[in-house]
């Protein structure tokens, strides 16, 4: 396979990349690029030299394909050295992304043209990385050290008309690139300008204020808690505005060295392969294929129901949100109208995709209007009797090859579906709060759901800019199951001698964006009490059960909406209680707990060991395909720091020896809700991965 071809047109050389679908920098295009530079710089024929993407895109960035392997010659360095020394003018022509190492062969050229909707970015940093190939030298010279800031520590593209603002794009090109390209190099060469230093470049560095970097950094310091990579970027950019465009690249790749082999950068190219293993069902019939969904009904006017509606149709597609009450329907599509607008203010969309969006929303309250939709998605309050009653009637009013979802994040799929008379087409879609900005989905699969469905609804939430992770019909799922778990351990904690505040700052001190008792607080104590009063009757005999949640509940607290819950609210700052902290003292002496201080590295440990041994326990039951599925729930869904790389890597990552020897000794000291998993138990014999214990079989089928 020719992976850059070569061809000539009116003396202009023209080195056309083809590595589908992406372009991406493998061996192959980097020896080929190597073979057209030095071709077209020795024939004496050729003026300039071009530099495109075929098919739909210039050249997205480094091969992943690549990540983890020795890097062979010729490197992207050599390519950019081939460049700089190539005494004719290169001209990249963008269309599709440039991206992270395929930005940096368009900036070492010594001109870019691009279509208007090219897009270009640095989005190294979202994998723990940074620009390698002298993207922060290019930035800084071309567009100066504030906008150098901003795209290389956010990895955001932007598109080419606000590139060439910038400076980086020398010309936007209207109809056909190549040929743009060409009357753009024959411009150059009969103005005399062709070959330009853009090395030699400082006039935008050489007034710059420390202030600037010094106040980017105060600005970022929340968002960046934890990791590397913005932070060595930052210090690059600032150290480099008063070096050489030689000293400050070397600077670079130090620091590029230094971020490559981190811990952070591990955790998230794991994540970032782990999102696309999620995507990929195990055992689901090689032939089936996607449904098309066309229209779309929410049930549910409420908070949820709302961020459902908003993220269909912020994905183009026409959605009825549908309630048996007209009030709660006004007010549901008054809460996205004012959704939209904040959107707007803030410049995450613009007014006119806004009105778009609004204007595929429709509402009504007759289940009859909705005969025709393809999806039909219920939101409904978590009650398996309401949920139930409203699949009977969806039952009796949507055509035969509708799919039903309902939203339940604890139900039986299976009771749920059994309330018709199709359970194949019924699916679990578990979205997220809020469901317009959280970006995974768990689907859940039935006992009797269809492969079609579950590639369907998989599809459509990839489709919406979700991640979609399939999990298997058990209480909680994949998520809420360990969420349960580590919780249960907390209450614990509690009665044994730690506060809310304290377990909430371990937690956030590793990295969760909130505490356990803070997030109970906002999403509501009493829709938690609703959900263990209907597992009471399902709890083994003499099992340990803290009563803590339940007393805050009886006094009527229920978290920020009442204004007290384990913490104390003025406004939405959470205060530390001293009455929370009696009834809990008090709750211990009742149990004949003898409290004691707790260190913070015990809290964290005991709450860890107990997600992970849940998780394993989840893999051992088939409810989640391999272990970096639940990396990618609790990463996306739940908070897990992603610079972590879920709480299955991190184990990894620690020692599964040493996870489970610790889960071992919970297990003598705390009983049987600390009985390790099998699969926890069998790493203790080898030291093994997750992946070669991973079962490799459908979800619960």
């Amino acid at each position: 396979m020719d992976f850059v071809t070569y061809s000539n047109q009116d003396d202009i050389a023209i080195a056309t990349v083809s590595n589908p679908p992406v372009n991406a920098l493998g061996l192959g295009v980097r020896r080929g690029l190597m073979d057209a530079i030095a071709r077209a710089a020795a024939d004496p024929n050729v003026k300039a030299l071009i530099i495109v993407g075929g098919g739909k895109t210039f050249v997205a960035g480094a091969d992943i394909n690549d990540f983890g392997k020795p890097y062979v010659e010729p490197s992207l360095y050599r390519i950019i050295d081939a460049l700089t020394a190539c005494r004719k003018p290169v001209i990249a022509a963008i269309h599709g992304t440039a991206l992270g190492g395929g930005l940096e062969l368009a900036l070492s050229c010594h001109w870019r043209v691009a279509v208007a909707s090219a897009k270009v970015g640095q989005p190294e940093v979202k994998l723990g990385l940074m620009p390698g190939g002298h993207g922060t030298q290019w930035w800084l010279r071309l567009a100066g050290p504030e906008a150098a800031l901003e795209i290389t520590t956010s990895g955001h593209p932007v598109g080419a008309p606000a590139a060439e603002d910038l400076g980086i794009i020398d010309r936007i090109v209207d109809g056909d690139l190549v040929s743009g390209a060409v009357a753009f190099a024959k411009e150059l060469i009969a103005s005399g300008r062709g070959k330009r230093d853009i090395t030699a470049l400082s006039e935008r560095l050489r007034h710059v204020d420390s202030a600037l970097f010094d106040g980017f950094r105060k600005k970022n310091q929340r968002k960046w808690r934890g990791l590397l990579a913005p932070w060595k970027i930052v210090d690059c950019l600032e150290a480099s505005c008063k070096l050489t465009f030689e000293e400050g690249a070397e600077l670079e790749k130090a620091a590029f060295q230094e971020c490559e082999h981190s811990p952070q950068s591990k955790a998230l190219i794991h994540l970032f392969f782990a999102e696309r293993e999620a995507a990929r069902i195990l055992a689901l019939a090689t032939d089936v294929q996607p449904m098309t969904i066309a229209s779309v009904a929410v049930i549910g006017a409420g908070t949820m129901g709302g961020g459902i509606a908003m993220s269909f149709a912020g994905a183009g597609l026409d959605v009825i949100l549908v309630d048996r009450s007209e009030e709660a329907l006004s007010r549901g599509f008054e809460t996205i109208r004012k959704n939209y607008t904040t959107s707007v203010s803030r410049g995450s969309i613009t007014q006119a995709s806004a009105d778009r969006a609004l204007a595929r929303i429709g509402t009504t309250s007759n289940y009859a209007d909705i005969g025709q939709a393809d999806l039909i998605i219920e939101a409904v309050f978590e009650d398996i009797g309401i949920k139930k009653e409203v699949f009977r009637q969806l039952d009796a009013v949507a055509r035969a090859g509708a799919i039903l979802a309902t939203n339940t994040s604890t139900l039986d799929i299976d009771q749920i579906a059994a309330a018709t008379a199709r359970p194949e087409r019924v699916i679990g879609m578990h979205f997220f709060s809020p469901a317009n900005v959280m970006k995974l989905v768990e689907i859940v699969r039935g006992a009797h759901t269809s492969d079609a469905v579950i590639a369907t609804a998989m599809a459509m939430a990839k489709k919406l800019g979700k991640i979609p992770v399939l999990a298997g019909n058990a209480e909680g799922f994949i998520g809420n199951r360990i969420l349960a778990a580590y919780g249960r351990e907390a209450d614990f904690l509690l009665e044994e001698g730690a506060t809310p505040w304290q377990i909430d700052r371990v937690l956030q001190d590793f990295g969760f964006p909130m505490g356990l008792f803070a997030m109970r607080d906002m999403a509501g104590l009493d829709v938690i009490w609703r959900i263990r009063q209907q597992q009471a009757t399902r709890r083994t005999p003499g099992e340990r059960y803290s009563p803590i949640a339940d007393q805050i509940c009886e006094r009527g607290w229920f978290g920020q909406k009442t204004g007290r819950g384990y913490y104390r609210y003025q406004g939405r700052e959470a205060i530390p209680d001293p009455e929370i902290e009696a009834l809990i003292e008090a709750a211990s002496g009742q149990l004949g707990i003898i409290r004691a201080e707790i260190p913070d590295d015990e809290v964290l440990r005991r709450l860890l060991c107990a997600m992970v041994n849940e998780g394993a326990h989840i893999l051992d039951a088939g409810v989640a395909q391999r272990a970096s599925d639940i990396d990618v729930v609790y990463a996306y869904g739940y908070g897990f720091p992603t610079y972590r790389g879920g709480p299955m890597f991190w184990a990894q990552q620690t020692g599964l020896d040493r996870i489970c020897e610790a889960v071992r000794t919970y297990h003598r000291i705390h009983g049987d809700s600390w009985q390790p998993a099998a699969s926890l138990a069998r790493s203790a014999m080898g030291e093994k991965r997750w992946s070669q214990l991973d079962h490799r079989r459908s979800v619960n089928q």
